[in-house]
């Protein structure tokens, strides 16, 4: 069993694409319209782990852009780079709640992406991947 996708609710494709894609480093995996609106767009990164952008329409969804995870961390991107990294979120608008800290497992520091989503911004001590 392979889990395939994590769905991500976002209020613009296309926003969202640049911003994930621009500031994160992800790429564009696919982007297809499906009608009425809906597009299936998929984002990832090079070494596997992609994200589905999910237009919000209803409400409910709407609430839950930028809250998908009750206020915790609820995403986590490991880069060989912190510090370029972190320079491209920051002028991409990414707001980090804290300074990098150093952790067993390496430097991390907790930013909020364009929709105020918490991530974890990781870089493994060493070059190891989690």
């Amino acid at each position: 069993m392979k889990l395939a996708l994590t769905a991500l609710l976002v209020r613009d494709y296309e926003e969202a694409t640049a911003f994930y894609c621009d500031a994160l480093g992800f790429r564009l995996i696919e982007d297809s319209d499906l009608g009425e609106g809906k597009r299936w767009v998929v984002i990832g990164g090079d070494d596997g782990g992609s994200l589905l952008l999910a237009k919000a329409r209803k409400p409910e969804e709407l609430a839950a852009v930028g809250n998908q995870f009750g206020g915790r961390v609820g995403l986590f991107a490991q880069t060989q780079d912190f510090e370029a990294v972190q320079a491209r979120l920051i002028k991409a608008g990414a707001m980090f709640e804290e300074r990098p800290r150093q952790e067993p497992y390496g430097t991390v520091a907790v930013f909020r992406d364009l929709y105020g989503n918490r991530w974890d911004l990781i870089e493994p001590k060493n070059g190891e991947a989690s």
